[in-house]
């Protein structure tokens, strides 16, 4: 038997004036329930052979397209992956940047949009802080890797070397709009510093609010060496002031990058059966085996990645602290020691150091061990200091139960947190009277 024709194919298939004349079928069939019905309403015998939606339209009067949607996306807009919609790297004009790159066509500051996503945030619906680490990141890897490779030479990819403290100035939320920017604001022989600031923006208010300022510090690596650092290219500065101001900051996180690495050999060692409120009580690890999706195309982890990862074990540190919700406040310098390579097992581990009366601040180490070399041992790869604050189910912070230092060495750390702590504290209100 043959098969039935296909009444999909048939269906808007017009039919022969003669047969429309005279009423017989045709080589096409009658629409279903269509013709006949829609005569009887009064519409014309060509209104027969439309679609069931255009008949509908036609009588209400509605016959002609909606008007196309307006595009959100501003001129110029270049997104990271086709299809995507809410992820961009928007390059800003030379003109709105406070100095030029030397070549014209590459811009200095650039822009980076995605909304939120429940995958985002915790259960409370607060964006996690390495969500937006993460993203601060992937900005400054744009715009450093861009300027690097301005000139022509040996090319390279951009590193990240040390991420300044960098301070959550107030929550982001699902359904929000995350707005990066990243600027060069000063580039050494072998290093490019880029700052970046996060605004959120609430697309059903329009209202905007900053929630982020961090400084980055990027390195060059050849792409046919990646243990090769390269020469950077100079930046032309608006200002013989921007040039000094650089300069003494690139030589206070040197400095400091130096301070950390005699940290190195501490590791954080398991408890049996730990008191409440001490160290070993909430301290946790995560052993994370770096894949292909962790890594840039040459085979080393992300910068964004680790920090995503060191973010997380802090969390869960302090929430096993004071059992409540808890957001980032704050990240203490976060130092890359050494490159992460694919294959790579890695040991994410965290431990609380000090409480005042509304905060938590957490150590975190990051241990990268090469199971599939034999010659290459275990070593320090990243280590960084958090902040973390108790917030009430109506986002009131809450008071955080005290930590109880143990050993001599949970004692030391204790002391050098509190310093941090009132260090920090002072520099705060300092820049409070002066604002005032």
């Amino acid at each position: 038997m043959p098969a039935p024709p296909n009444r999909r194919r048939t269906f808007w298939k017009r039919r022969p004036a003669a047969a429309a004349r005279t009423g017989r079928r045709g080589s096409g069939r009658w629409p279903r329930g269509g013709a006949r019905a829609g005569m009887r309403g009064g519409a014309s015998r060509e209104a027969a052979f439309d679609s069931p939606l255009a008949i509908r339209r036609r009588l209400s009067g509605a016959m002609a397209p909606p008007p196309p949607a307006p595009s959100m996306a501003p001129p110029g807009l270049i997104h990271s992956a086709p299809g995507l919609l809410d992820t961009c790297a928007l390059p800003q004009p030379p003109a709105a940047a406070t100095m030029s790159g030397p070549a014209a066509e590459t811009p200095s500051a650039i822009q980076i949009c995605r909304i939120m996503r429940p995958d985002d945030a915790n259960v409370a619906g607060n964006v996690h802080g390495g969500t937006v680490l993460k993203m601060i990141e992937e900005a400054g890897a744009i715009i450093s890797t861009r300027h690097c490779n301005s000139q022509n030479g040996e090319r390279c990819v951009a590193a990240l070397a040390r991420v300044e403290r960098t301070d959550f100035l107030s929550p982001m939320c699902i359904g929000e709009v995350a707005h990066v920017s990243a600027e060069i604001t000063y580039t050494s022989k072998h290093s490019v510093e880029v700052q970046v600031h996060v605004m959120s923006e609430n697309i059903l208010t329009g209202t905007k609010k900053l929630t982020n300022k961090a400084t980055l510090w990027y390195v060059p690596l050849s792409l046919k060496n990646v243990d090769k650092v390269l020469e950077v290219p100079p930046v032309v500065y608006s200002r013989q002031e921007q040039e000094e101001e650089g300069r003494k900051r690139y030589e206070a996180q040197k400095l400091e990058r130096m301070e950390t690495k005699w940290r190195s050999g501490d590791i954080v060692q398991p408890v049996l059966n730990p008191e409440p409120n001490t160290v070993s009580y909430s301290q946790s690890s995560l052993i994370h085996l770096v894949g292909p999706s962790d890594c840039t195309l040459h085979g080393f982890v992300h910068g964004g990645v680790t920090m995503k990862l060191m973010d997380e074990v802090a969390g869960i540190v302090a929430a096993r602290h004071c059992k409540t919700n808890i957001v980032t406040a704050s990240v203490d310098a976060i130092n890359f020691h050494d490159k992460i390579r694919k294959g790579c097992v890695i040991t994410i581990s965290g431990r609380m150091t000090f409480t005042s009366n509304k905060s938590m601040e957490i150590e975190v180490l990051v241990d990268a061990d090469p199971v599939v070399n034999n010659f290459v041992k275990r070593y320090r790869a990243a280590s960084a200091f958090f902040t973390y604050v108790s917030l009430s189910p109506e986002g009131k912070s809450l008071p955080v139960p005290q930590l109880v230092p143990e050993t001599e060495d949970e004692k030391k750390r204790f002391e050098e947190g509190k310093g941090r702590y009132l260090q920090m504290k002072a520099k705060r209100q300092g820049q409070a009277e002066t604002q005032a």
